[in-house]
């Protein structure tokens, strides 16, 4: 049997036609470089996969959804703004390892 993996996931639901989520690309394409040691950040489009958006509960577009060990532990619905997101990512990720 295979674990899970065990970095946490931040999922950004989006969809082409919502201007929130697209001003939000550069914020999540930051927070993908900054910790990519600590996070995958993975992008779904709330139009081509409906089935996701189910499962995540998602009611509005765009929404970020943090999820570890499997378990959606934290979300952020509506546009978001850095620090925003970074308080996300802090109050449930370990601090990162410093170099």
């Amino acid at each position: 049997m295979v674990d899970p993996d065990p970095i946490p996931m931040l999922v950004f639901f989006t969809r082409s036609t919502s201007g929130p989520a697209r001003r939000m690309e550069s914020l999540l394409a930051h927070v993908q470089r900054k910790e990519r040691d600590r996070l995958r950040v993975r992008r779904v489009d709330a139009d081509e996969h409906p089935r996701l958006l189910e499962k995540f509960a998602v009611e509005e577009v765009p929404s970020l959804v943090l999820v570890i060990d499997q378990r959606v532990v934290d979300r952020l619905d509506g546009r978001a703004n850095m620090p925003q997101i970074e308080q996300l990512i802090e109050q449930h990720l370990p601090a990162p390892v410093a170099a």
